[in-house]
């Protein structure tokens, strides 16, 4: 489902649980499994060992599942044009981030998708959404950037993917709107903040607290947030990797069996797809999707 320009009009998010109205996809029409960071490297260096093969076919029917778990939802589908240069722009949280300010334009490290910014700006062009900012200072990509609630943002920089430079600057611009930030090293393995931090709820993240700087997990807790943590051994494996969709519903994936369960007890509904073909590519649901407007919190 293609939404049309003028659904478009009430665009920004402030936080990221709020329940979600329109969301930024792309389609995998050219996915492919090339070496391109830590985790698909993994997958790779591997296979010799797993006997796991990359399943076109597999990975276009998860997608649609996928996809079907948004719809059902209420929630509107938008989509990055496909370009077969461009074969990993599906990841939409990347190339771009979402703000109560307009789009941030990021600026990817990895040579096969240092040009994915190209399909986020026609987007955004195209849905008459401003831009609000660009990185330039250094490598910047979108995983990095977490809306943890209104006014505050946590950004991560593992080096590989986002570096320091290009993270402090990004940090800079959200201080310059009067919101509180910090910025922290992430370890490489789990390649974006965002496979160590999301929110699930009011106060409340989903986390790895073993993968984070005692310092950050200080930080957050004089915040006031609370955890819902995941294992080392979960998380370095995509389980943080979630999108709420707000109303206690949880778009999670089925590898994530730990972090599940435990959601489920919590009283929140949880929507559990194979992405195989995508975590073991490299990136999970929420690497997938880029929140285009949510209702506040």
């Amino acid at each position: 489902m293609n939404q049309s320009d003028t659904d478009l009009k009430n665009w920004g998010i402030d936080n990221d649980c709020g329940v979600l109205r329109d969301v930024l996809l792309g389609k995998p029409d050219y996915f492919k499994w090339v070496e391109a960071g830590p985790l698909i490297g993994r997958t790779l260096r591997n296979m010799h060992k797993t006997g796991i093969t990359f399943d076109f076919d597999l990975a276009q029917r998860q997608f649609e599942d996928m996809v079907r778990i948004y719809e059902d939802a209420g929630i509107n589908c938008h989509y990055l044009e496909s370009d077969p240069v461009l074969h990993r722009n599906f990841f939409a949280r990347d190339s771009s981030a979402m703000t109560p300010w307009g789009a941030l334009i990021c600026h990817m490290q990895l040579k096969c998708r240092r040009a994915d910014y190209v399909s986020a700006i026609k987007f955004y062009q195209q849905n008459n959404i401003p831009i609000w900012n660009y990185a330039t200072a250094g490598h910047f990509e979108g995983g990095d950037f977490v809306i943890l609630e209104p006014g505050t943002v946590l950004i991560g920089y593992c080096g590989e993917r986002s570096e320091q430079r290009g993270s402090e600057q990004v940090a800079e611009f959200v201080r310059e709107e009067g919101w509180d930030v910090e910025v922290a090293p992430i370890p490489a393995l789990f390649v974006h903040m965002d496979g160590l931090v999301v929110p699930l709820d009011r106060k409340l993240l989903v986390a790895c607290l073993d993968g984070l700087e005692g310092w950050v997990i200080d930080w957050l807790k004089t915040k006031g947030f609370k955890f819902v943590d995941v294992s080392f051994n979960e998380a370095k494996d995509l389980g943080v990797n979630l999108v709420a969709l707000g109303n206690k519903k949880v778009l999670s994936m089925a590898g994530s069996v730990n972090l599940n369960s435990k959601l489920r007890g919590m009283g929140y509904e949880v929507f559990a797809p194979d992405m195989s073909m995508f975590t073991l590519g490299g990136g999970g649901v929420h690497c997938m999707c880029q929140a285009l407007r949510r209702d506040p919190i």
